[in-house]
């Protein structure tokens, strides 16, 4: 229910100086007519005070009732009953008060059509504002209600993306765990220790929208020391980066799916040593990750580095800063090559 304007206190100063002024400018508006000031002052405050009435009931019915557009006619028939009701009261009022007073019954009878008419404007200017303001506090409510649904669409599908990441690279994990096993059990109790470490971080991020890019690259390095254990020699990495970009602020397990997709389609379809290149610059306020990888065009399509660890990657950067341009591809001289760039963040560290 939206509130009525009175519950501001700019427009119930405005209301009631408003009023005021209608008060005493048909006291001054009938003592020109010839009447004292006592009697001018008693016939506009009764009148006044009646109308005010009126004009209070209009607004407090509209607050709990507001006609469709195709029904705004029942306003009018409201208007035109309520300013019947409001003659009819103050006539009867005003005969008590001032009745005896020569030539006021006939003053008054013969104003009465004035009266009516200066009556049903302010009471129709009242309800005129009256509709507006309840549609427009209406139309903020759906607004807020439209805003609040899609932030939760939003988050739903951001904790669902997050959520698809990390199964796939929990399995591949055990996979790995499950290998090594037999062959290597000292590596694969490393890999199990580094694992649970791994998650424990991840789930304490899911609680945060954002944080900071130092914490985001410190897991970044315990997923590169799990993937190591299980490439062995063949995966190694090489990292640049702008000392600025620590305090910056970044979606969590942003970069481990980009990082993941360039192993795989680096190391995955060969059986050659691999070094993953990751830089960080930061440039015109915004944080540009490049993750590099090499591939071979005989076993694999740089056009398959496009699966489902960057399109979740896209659309949460889209879902977050409603920009379709902040995922860069492409491929050169046998190198895959991802940009992605990260819009600096209002609550970012200086």
């Amino acid at each position: 229910m939206t509130n009525s304007p009175l519950s501001v206190t700019r427009f119930r100063l405005i209301f009631s100086f408003g009023w005021l002024a209608v008060i005493i400018d048909i006291t001054f508006l009938l003592m020109w007519y010839g009447w004292t000031w006592n009697v001018a002052l008693i016939d506009s405050a009764i009148s006044t005070l009646i109308l005010l009435l009126a004009c209070l009931l209009m607004m407090n019915t509209l607050r709990f009732y507001t006609p469709g557009r195709q029904r705004y006619v029942n306003i009018l028939v409201w208007c035109l009953f309520l300013t019947g009701v409001w003659l009819l009261l103050s006539r009867w009022l005003l005969l008590l008060s001032l009745g005896r007073h020569e030539g006021y019954i006939l003053f008054l009878n013969h104003s009465l059509i004035i009266r009516a008419c200066i009556g049903f404007l302010l009471l129709g200017c009242i309800t005129l504002i009256s509709v507006l303001w309840f549609n427009w506090g209406e139309q903020k409510e759906n607004e807020k209600r439209n805003a609040d649904a899609e932030k939760l669409a939003r988050e739903a599908e951001l904790f669902k993306l997050r959520q698809q990441m990390q199964p796939h690279f929990l399995f591949n994990s055990l996979n790995s765990i499950n290998a090594l096993i037999g062959a290597r059990p000292e590596e694969a109790r490393k890999m199990v220790q580094q694992l649970s470490d791994f998650l424990r971080g991840t789930l304490k991020k899911e609680e945060n929208q954002f944080i900071s890019f130092a914490e985001e690259l410190e897991y970044l390095k315990l997923y590169l020391e799990i993937e190591k254990v299980r490439f062995g020699h063949r995966l190694s990495t090489a990292m640049e980066k702008d000392e600025k970009s620590g305090q910056l602020l970044i979606p969590p397990m942003l970069l481990q799916p980009v990082v993941e997709n360039a192993i795989k389609f680096g190391l995955y379809d060969t059986t050659e040593d691999v070094t993953i290149y990751i830089s960080v610059t930061v440039e015109n306020e915004m944080l540009k990750v490049k993750v590099q990888n090499p591939f071979d065009p005989e076993t694999a399509s740089p056009r398959h580095g496009t699966g489902f660890g960057l399109n979740s990657v896209k659309r949460r950067l889209y879902l977050l800063f409603a920009r379709t341009d902040l995922v860069e591809t492409s491929s050169q001289d046998h190198v895959f090559t991802t940009i992605i760039n990260i819009p600096k963040h209002e609550s970012d560290h200086h």
